[in-house]
């Protein structure tokens, strides 16, 4: 979306700002027992990949927030099931920081999706983090990216990573985040549903999974620090070994037909397989840039929807903003 140059309302701020936010892949993601709060305790690693959303934030002389979202790419992105109301995150990302600015505004927001809708990527999370960061300087409310942090983990657990991006360990309910040391890109592949899974559903689906079985978890889960050291030396094999999703199980048994896509990507040649977050996306383990274009061509070819990303990649990021 192009947006035009229009004029400043407070002494030269942008009457206009876009900003992109990636999606992440959660390389590890091990869930512990469920909290007094209704949440379970987990232990992530995250990483901030090439697949972005964009938001436009604009003035808008009528009071309140009005969203709009378009799907761009081939990613089967239902952006038709993602609510234009105050239920939205984005635009309760711009409500929050509304309470909070001196300047604040009505205000257009205009999502382009490019990261899979309920697809386990936090997609969702990367549109609130760039509503924040674009209203903040929309109306010149000086927040810094640690108070901006600190109003992106009020809106939910995956909203501060899509702020600072790159790789990151989250512990509590996945808010609490220590940046980790990762330079040397990773190379994966993503194939995409058509459809979504909510992230409420799978965990009641591992939990009733655990309970069958006698497994539910006591401690809070720790991070294998194996995974911070293949992934900081951008060792793909061993980081291939490592790989795990407690929510797995769980997306697999509500959405059998993951199962087919994984094996699909290990005869396709992939290093390691896994969901992404609660899916149902899946991500493939590629061994280098020119592995992962090979790799997505085989699925695409085998009827699959595909796409190579890398990472890790920044946070949100002002891309454009126009200032009379």
């Amino acid at each position: 979306m192009v947006v035009g140059k229009s004029a400043g309302l407070f002494g030269g701020a942008p009457a206009n700002v876009r900003v992109r936010a990636p999606g992440k892949i959660n390389v590890s993601f091990r869930v512990g027992p469920l909290r007094e709060d209704g949440y379970h305790s987990v232990a992530s690693v995250y990483l901030a990949v090439s697949l972005y959303e964009e938001v436009t934030a604009t003035v808008s002389e009528e009071p309140g927030t009005v969203v709009t979202v378009n799907g761009q790419g081939s990613l089967n992105l239902p952006v038709e099931s993602i609510p234009l109301d105050a239920t939205n995150l984005a635009a309760r990302a711009s409500a929050l920081l509304a309470e909070l600015s001196d300047h604040s505004t009505g205000l257009l927001l205009d999502i382009t999706k490019r990261v899979p809708v309920a697809g386990g990527m936090g997609g969702g999370s990367a549109d609130a983090a760039a509503t924040l960061l674009a209203c903040d300087a929309l109306w010149n409310s000086g927040f810094s990216r640690d108070e901006l942090a600190k109003m992106a983990a009020e809106l939910g657990a995956d909203v501060p990573f899509a702020l600072i991006g790159g790789t990151a360990v989250g512990m509590g309910v996945g808010e609490q985040l220590t940046p980790a040391i990762s330079k040397t890109p990773l190379h994966w592949v993503l194939v995409t549903s058509a459809y979504g899974l909510s992230t409420p559903e799978v965990y009641r689906a591992l939990d009733e999974l655990r309970l069958r079985e006698g497994s539910e978890p006591t401690a809070p889960p720790e991070i294998d620090p194996r995974i911070l050291g293949a992934m900081r030396s951008g060792d793909a094999q061993a980081l291939a070994e490592l790989l795990h999703n407690d929510l797995q199980a769980a997306a697999l048994e509500l959405a059998p037909d993951l199962a087919g896509i994984l094996q699909a990507g290990t005869e396709a040649g992939a290093l390691a397989s896994i969901v992404s977050g609660s899916g149902p996306t899946v991500a493939f383990l590629a061994e280098s840039e020119e592995h992962a274009q090979a790799l997505a061509g085989q699925l695409t070819a085998d009827g699959l929807t595909a796409t190579a990303v890398h990472g890790p990649v920044h946070g949100a990021r002002i891309v454009t903003d126009y200032i009379a």
